[in-house]
C-alpha cells in the first residue's frame, strides 16, 4: 500500500542486503517511523513489543530473524537458539511457529556454510506468498461485498464493522480483513468503514482509521461498545475481522472483543466472517477455548494511553488510579458456530473442520 506517494511493505530487506527494515508501529497514526533490524534479539524485540504485529507480519518477521541469526551463528546450536529465542516472544500468534518451524526444517539438513543464504532467500519468498495469499482472500471476500452491494444495497454504500487491525500493517501488504475492502474500492463499490477503537492498545484508531485514511476509504471511528447498537439499528451490513489462530474446527482467536462483536452479530442477523491465510489454521488444536494459550500482556497498556496534546506533542498519560492493578488477555476465543463463513486464500469455507477440510483437504 502508498504512504503518501511512496509504496510500502511492511518489511523488506535492508540495502545493506543484511539487515531488515521495518515500519515501526509503535508511533502511528501520529509518525511514520521505519527501523533497522541487526540482530536477532533486536527481531524478538520488535516482535514482543508490537513494532510489528499482526500474526503473518510476525511469522515473516520472524523468519529473517532466523535469517540474521544465521550470519551470526549457522552452527545447530545457533539455529535452535534463534527459534526458541523467537518462538518465546508470542504465544498465541501460529504464524510464529510456523514460519520458525518452516525454516528449521529447511536449514537443518543444509551445512552451516550454506544456512545463511537459504534463509534469505526462503524469508523473502515467505514475504512474497503472504502477499499473494492476501490478495487472494481479497479477490474471495470481494465477492461477498459484491453480492451484498447488489441485492442488499444497492446504489449505497455497504457498511463493514472492523476489529482491532487485520489490514496491511497486519500483514506484508494488503491485509486479511481489509484487503476486500480496498478491492472494493479499486473495483468501484462503495463501501463505508466502521472502525472499533479497539483498547486496550487502540489498533484500531490508531492503524486502521491511518490505513483507510491513507486509502481514501470512508470510514467512522467508534468506541468498541457502539458495535452492538449500530447492529441493533440495521447499520451494519457484516463484519470482517482478522485471526491470530483458527483451530482445525473453526474456532477463532483474535483480538480482546471479537467475541463480543461475533455474539452481537449472531443476536441480529449480521454475517460474521474471519479472513484468514492458511499458515493461521492451527490443524493440531480443535478446542479453541481450552487449548489455545491466550497472552496476557502487561498491565500499563490499559492503564496508560498514548496520543497527541493540542501543541502537537505524542505523549503517554494515566486514566487510571494509581493504586489500581489492570488485566490484560490480549486475546479472546471465537466458537465456530457464531462465524458465517472463513474467507481464505481459495475460497470461502464453512467454520467446521469438514469445511476447511473441503478447501484443504492435503491436511
Amino acid at each position: 500500500m502508498n504512504v503518501g506517494d511512496r509504496h510500502y511493505r511492511t518489511i523488506w530487506l535492508n540495502e545493506d542486503g543484511v539487515s531488515v527494515d521495518v515500519i515501526d508501529q509503535r508511533w502511528l497514526p501520529h509518525e511514520f517511523r521505519t527501523v533497522t533490524l541487526k540482530t536477532v534479539e533486536g527481531v524478538a524485540t520488535a516482535i514482543r513489543d508490537m513494532w510489528v504485529r499482526g500474526a503473518p507480519l510476525i511469522g515473516v518477521t520472524a523468519a529473517y530473524g532466523m535469517a540474521i541469526a544465521m550470519r551470526a551463528d549457522a552452527s545447530d546450536a545457533g539455529l535452535d537458539a534463534a527459534w526458541e529465542k523467537l518462538h518465546e516472544t508470542r504465544p498465541t500468534a501460529i504464524n510464529l511457529r510456523w514460519a520458525l518451524d518452516a525454516m528449521r526444517a529447511l536449514l537443518k539438513p543444509l551445512p552451516p556454510a550454506e544456512r545463511a543464504e537459504a534463509a534469505y532467500k526462503r524469508a523473502a519468498e515467505i514475504a512474497d506468498e503472504d502477499v499473494e495469499l492476501n490478495r487472494a482472500i481479497g479477490e474471495n471476500g470481494l465477492a461477498i461485498l459484491r453480492k451484498i452491494a447488489a441485492t442488499k444495497k444497492p446504489g449505497e454504500p455497504v457498511n463493514i464493522l472492523t476489529h482491532c487491525n487485520a489490514g496491511w500493517l497486519a500483514t506484508v501488504d494488503y491485509g486479511t480483513a481489509t484487503a476486500p475492502i480496498y478491492l472494493a474500492v479499486e473495483a468501484g463499490i462503495p463501501v463505508h468503514v466502521y472502525v472499533d477503537e479497539t483498547r486496550p492498545r487502540n489498533q484500531g484508531a490508531q492503524l486502521t482509521a491511518w490505513e483507510m485514511a491513507g486509502h481514501g476509504v470512508p470510514h467512522t471511528l467508534i468506541v468498541d461498545n457502539a458495535g452492538g447498537h449500530l447492529m441493533q439499528h440495521g447499520a451494519v451490513d457484516m463484519v470482517i475481522v482478522g485471526t491470530d489462530r483458527t483451530t482445525a474446527n473453526g474456532d477463532v482467536a483474535n483480538k480482546i472483543g471479537t467475541y463480543l462483536k461475533a455474539l452481537a452479530a449472531k443476536d441480529n442477523g449480521v454475517p460474521f466472517y474471519v479472513a484468514l491465510p492458511s499458515p493461521t489454521i492451527d490443524w493440531t488444536v480443535s478446542d479453541g477455548v481450552k487449548e489455545i494459550p491466550i497472552e496476557e500482556r502487561s498491565g500499563d497498556e490499559v492503564s496508560l494511553v498514548w496520543g497527541k496534546t493540542a501543541d502537537g506533542t505524542v505523549t503517554q498519560v494515566r486514566i487510571s488510579p494509581d493504586a489500581s492493578p489492570a488485566g490484560n488477555p490480549a486475546f479472546d476465543v471465537t466458537p465456530a458456530r457464531l462465524v458465517t463463513g472463513l474467507i481464505t486464500e481459495r475460497g470461502v469455507a464453512e467454520a467446521s473442520r469438514e469445511g476447511l477440510q473441503k478447501l484443504f483437504p492435503e491436511r
